[in-house]
């Protein structure tokens, strides 16, 4: 465990690139060969907006990563922070709990807000108006809510004190997890079902991309299930009657254009409906 965190305290940024690249091809690629829903679309023509926004975020990301990296120094040499008030903590139970409260402030409270706070949910439809949810899905964020989910990662370094090597190794997780999780892949239900009682699957995460309410307000966790399970946030639904999207913006040509997506924030706000 030592020399895990080790690495991510140093982790070349070609190795960062790895794995976005890998895990993107690797999903795209297992899409193709076991595919929830047979989507009628051209996938590289539907990919360049996502990968458009993937690429904003990943230079919002670094752009303000001194922040995350300063804060982390901070803390650790305040002795700052949750994991570092805990007395006789292990190590491997330092790691798994900084990760996991990462995961609460950086995935699952960020989320949450921003489908309860109307300018933030304006912001956060750019990622629910792609009518075709697949891998490419897991990154588009609008450049706004990338600087927003940056600053709840950041508090969550602060209040959790979280040391510069768990946040890196969180940061990779999150990635892998939410390319794993809007993958358009079909898995036996069973071994879908078993693994949400740990992680965010594929059709846990789906319902959340279900075009009506209450599905919509749903199932807001990134890499484990546990938060939605805390808070009272997790449903299911058939996966073969999922509709993705966001009925108050039905327009599939415009959500898959970049320009029109960059404006969408600034729409006047419409309330979504329930099934």
């Amino acid at each position: 465990m030592e020399e895990l965190i080790k690495y991510f305290e140093n982790i070349p940024s070609a190795h960062r690139s790895l794995i976005l690249i890998g895990g993107l091809t690797f999903f795209w690629l297992l899409e193709g060969g076991i595919p929830l829903f047979k989507f009628k679309y051209k996938k590289w023509k539907h990919a360049l907006p996502n990968i458009f926004f993937t690429l904003t975020t990943i230079l919002i990301n670094f752009g303000l990563a001194f922040l995350l990296l300063n804060t982390s120094d901070w803390v650790i040499a305040n002795d700052f922070g949750i994991i570092n008030w805990i007395p006789g903590l292990p190590l491997w139970a330092y790691v798994i709990l900084g990760v996991m409260l990462l995961d609460f402030f950086g995935a699952y409270l960020s989320h949450f807000v921003e489908h309860k706070v109307k300018p933030l949910w304006m912001v956060h439809l750019v990622h629910h108006t792609d009518h075709k949810v697949d891998t490419t899905t897991a990154n588009r964020h609008h450049p706004i809510e990338s600087v927003i989910r940056f600053g709840f990662t950041l508090l969550g370094v602060f209040v959790i004190g979280a040391p510069i090597g768990i946040v890196m190794l969180y940061q990779s997780l999150s990635l892998v997890a939410t390319q794993f999780s809007h993958a358009n892949i079909k898995m036996p239900k069973k071994v879908d079902k078993a693994i949400s009682y740990i992680l965010v699957s594929p059709d846990m995460h789906k319902v959340h991309h279900h075009y009506k309410l209450p599905y919509t307000d749903s199932n807001y966790g990134n890499i484990f299930s546990i938060w939605d399970r805390i808070f009272g946030t997790y449903m299911e639904m058939e996966r073969e009657t999922i509709v993705y999207g966001v009925d108050t913006f039905p327009d599939e040509v415009g959500n898959g254009q970049i320009g029109t997506l960059l404006k969408q924030p600034f729409h006047k706000y419409r309330k979504p409906t329930t099934e």
